[in-house]
């Protein structure tokens, strides 16, 4: 199979990613329309907890097993490869099973801790919270095989799975729930019952699919091959590296879904006690860490694809001690982010009442949540470099300080900064959005410094890269505010609002990408030879042909 370089695969992963989560975005448009505000609340507070104990159950193995293979690899050891495979899984198979039972045996007492009082009840957050549950089992196997794939720089096979994946769960979201309350007359709790059991589907189809990949390269990836010599690495020493190596993807990741889950019980406990009633506190939490979460996740496609290729691709280069290649791997990973993500974030900002008229009905309230809202995943892709290249420099104790101090401002500076904005007449729950900028800034700002310190990084071009990309991003703005100013908009209607974000976003980004590439900007970031081989794969040359 073919390995990719790392801006092939983040462009792979990049665009696969998009389009999973373009669907994500999309399928909630008729979910939230069939199954109402009541259930698209039970349906957020189940999909938050089934997020923290999937990152518990996975624990961090596959990123550490995709890194472990990717060393490995480059250092010729075939047996020892094939025994960190193996005993990754044996891992996930006990972690999994123990997780399962914890999830569905203490359903209720986690729907206890959710609960408001004139909000969902306890019975059906506890029946969705078991009914998510089932994915768990499949899971943390599809993810490690996945993690064996990215190891050998094989993207595309982890790409498609996560289309499969996600195709597969979105139907039976959509089908489900339509059928549970239109033809078999099911209650709200049952239609979303079904609907977040998609998700062991989806996880069925796209396993199917990485393990028939397996079966089909199983030579190729030296699987059937019989080893006559053991290297000289250990089942310990292996086990060893793995726990290494997942503890700071277990820290991030578990401290991550913990804070959403606290941010979520602390924007219902603070918009409770500003005099906010059940519905509007239980609309704001799971509003902003669900429902424009779903929206969000077109920015934050961008960090999941960097972070597929740059995890493999800077251990490689680390490995053989070429710092000066990961330093270079680092500047343009930030540079992409910044490049891409930033413009997204201000034009879905500017955007924000026709675009959430689209997905979920015209609503002043998610308005305002996504129009600051939206900028929390730029800084989410910023920390996940930072954090990604120090594990892959294998810098865990900076890892666990910069990473825990982030997400704890994020924590402690959530309620202060709520009554704050509330005190000053402003949105409160903004102070939510304002809480994560500065706690993942914190962040990256100790791993730069960290890896200036000690491998001498610079960092002047991402500056200049920032810099450049001012000048189309403040035209950009301009022309999005004159364009709103001139062109009129429906909210009774859904279409009119698609053809008005249509219009505009396609008359902004242009302007955006045109000043880009006539400063040189696409160039810079993306390489030179990136619109040719970008061209020569929409219009073959004639040798091609």
């Amino acid at each position: 199979m073919k390995k990719n370089s790392f801006i092939e695969g983040t462009i792979i992963a990049t665009v696969a990613i998009v389009f999973i989560k373009i669907i994500g975005m999309l399928y909630v448009i008729p979910f939230y329309a069939t199954v109402g505000v009541e259930g698209a609340t039970l349906y957020a507070y189940a999909y938050n907890i089934y997020g923290l104990f999937l990152e518990i159950s996975t624990a961090g193995i596959p990123n550490a097993v995709s890194k472990l293979i990717n060393e490995f690899n480059t250092l010729n050891k075939q047996e020892a490869k094939i025994r960190t495979y193996r005993i990754g899984k044996r891992i996930l198979s006990f972690i999994a099973i123990v997780a399962f039972i914890i999830m569905f045996v203490f359903a209720k007492e986690i729907a206890m801790l959710i609960h408001i009082e004139g909000g969902s009840t306890i019975a059906d957050i506890t029946f969705v919270i078991r009914a998510v549950s089932f994915a768990i089992l499949v899971f943390p196997f599809l993810s490690v095989s996945r993690g064996f794939f990215l190891g050998h720089n094989i993207i595309s096979v982890s790409s498609i799975s996560q289309v499969i994946e996600q195709l597969a769960r979105v139907a039976v979201i959509i089908g489900g729930s339509y059928i549970a309350l239109n033809w078999l007359h099911l209650g709200t709790k049952d239609a979303i019952g079904i609907a977040v059991f998609g998700a062991f589907i989806g996880g069925l189809f796209a396993l199917f699919y990485v393990l028939n990949k397996l079966h089909q390269n199983k030579h190729e990836l030296s699987l059937d091959k019989e080893f006559p010599k053991k290297d000289l690495v250990t089942n310990k020493e292996i086990i060893k590296k793995i726990i290494k190596y997942a503890i700071p993807t277990v820290i991030i990741s578990i401290a991550f879904t913990i804070y959403n889950n606290v941010d979520m019980i602390l924007l219902l406990r603070v918009m409770d006690f500003l005099g906010y009633n059940a519905a509007e506190a239980e609309f704001i939490a799971t509003g902003l860490s669900t429902w424009a979460a779903k929206i969000f996740i077109i920015i934050s496609s961008v960090g999941l694809g960097m972070s597929a290729s740059l995890i493999p691709n800077m251990v490689e280069a680390f490995t053989l001690k070429n710092y000066k290649d990961v330093n270079h791997k680092f500047n343009k990973a930030m540079e992409i982010i910044l490049f891409v993500s930033l413009p997204m974030c201000v034009g879905i900002s500017l955007l924000s009442a026709s675009i959430w008229n689209v997905f979920y009905g015209y609503n002043i309230l998610g308005t305002s949540l996504l129009a600051v809202g939206i900028f929390a995943p730029l800084f989410t892709n910023l920390f996940s470099v930072a954090n990604y290249t120090l594990q892959s420099m294998n810098k865990f104790k900076v890892v666990y300080i910069a990473s825990t101090l982030g997400i704890f401002l994020n924590t402690i500076l959530d309620a202060p900064f709520m009554l704050l904005l509330d005190y000053l007449g402003l949105p409160a729950y903004w102070g939510a959005t304002l809480a994560t900028a500065l706690g993942l800034s914190s962040t990256v700002f100790i791993a730069m410094y960290v890896l200036k310190k000690e491998y001498k990084f610079k960092y002047h071009e991402i500056l200049t890269v920032f810099k450049k990309s001012l000048v189309p991003l403040i035209t950009m703005i301009i022309v999005v505010v004159l364009l709103k100013l001139f062109i009129p908009i429906n909210y009774d209607s859904r279409l009119s609002s698609v053809i008005y974000i249509a219009v505009i976003s396609l008359i902004g980004a242009g302007v955006y990408f045109i000043i880009s590439y006539q400063m040189g900007l696409i160039d810079d970031v993306l390489g030179h030879d990136f619109l040719t081989k970008i061209k020569n794969k929409i219009i073959p040359s004639k040798k091609e042909a």
